[in-house]
């Protein structure tokens, strides 16, 4: 499959996944106008790899893209957090990461979020290396996870999860994923420990 058609794939996986319609994102990333775009979209209907509603993709068209799957709450970004998304990103087509939600944020982290997760969205929306970004679910994290299908989910160095917990997660949504667990060159670097720095260098103004 050619690099255009494959973008537009991605583009209509990730519209099915936020409910809207995939033209504008694939005009403005494929620097394609509207014909061209429905005649590659006609085509793909055609070879069976999206279906006729032309806004979402056949098993045969999902199963030609590879969605990896990242999540952690991003409340400060910094090098480590690029380094770890932009390998993500690297493991297959399209990148979705989630973000856990204010009162989650507080159980991992044990103190609020400087930023709202509405927020951390936004700015992992802004990212290139992110295709999506959503606000993850409080009471079952699979949740998610079932309603992306991943093929790959990915962890971060310094992410708590067992890959045995995922693993099992993923089974009982009858979903078969490979756990990646990613490295970071600059461990060092964690938001609490920017966070702490910060409030010090402050205090000591």
């Amino acid at each position: 499959m050619d690099f255009i058609n494959k973008k537009i794939l991605n583009e209509i996986y990730v519209s099915s996944i936020t409910e809207t319609d995939p033209i504008n994102p694939i005009k403005t990333k494929l620097n394609l106008n509207e014909s061209e775009i429905n005649s590659k979209i006609d085509e793909l209907v055609t070879n069976s790899f999206v279906n006729n509603d032309r806004k979402s993709l056949t098993q045969t068209g999902r199963d030609s893209i590879k969605v990896v799957l990242a999540g952690g709450v991003f409340d400060i970004i910094h090098p480590g957090h690029i380094h770890t998304l932009n390998a993500a990103k690297q493991l297959g087509d399209v990148l979705v990461v989630v973000v856990a939600t204010d009162n989650t944020a507080v159980k991992m982290k044990k103190r609020r979020p400087l930023h709202s997760q509405e927020q951390r969205q936004e700015l992992l929306n802004s990212l290139t290396m992110v295709d999506l970004c959503l606000v993850g679910q409080e009471d079952d994290i699979f949740k998610t996870v079932d309603r992306v299908r991943p093929q790959i989910i990915a962890l971060g160095y310094d992410q708590v999860h067992q890959e045995k917990f995922i693993t099992d997660g993923c089974k009982r949504i009858d979903l078969n994923a490979q756990v990646a667990r990613l490295q970071s060159p600059v461990p060092e670097f964690s938001s609490s420990i920017i966070e702490k720095e910060y409030g010090e260098s402050i205090h000591g103004i």
